[in-house]
């Protein structure tokens, strides 16, 4: 469980820290101070939301792909 809990933690970090900071340098012209807060608060809020889905939807998913591929 420790080791599902670490990925978690970690691909959270990573995946929503990447996917915000594009998203926002796509959609706005933040420089500065003003790109950091907004990214800042926006991968907050990612990651919070991400950890949880990581850690309750990634089992169900491994079950689907073995049965897909088992099948």
């Amino acid at each position: 469980m420790k080791k599902k809990i670490l990925f978690a933690l970690m691909m959270g970090i990573i995946t929503t820290g990447l996917i915000s900071c594009l998203i926002i340098l796509i959609n706005t012209d933040l420089k500065g101070v003003k790109f950091f807060k907004v990214w800042g608060k926006s991968w907050f809020l990612a990651y919070v939301i991400s950890v949880p889905c990581i850690l309750i939807i990634a089992p169900q998913i491994e079950k689907l792909v073995d049965k897909i591929v088992n099948e």
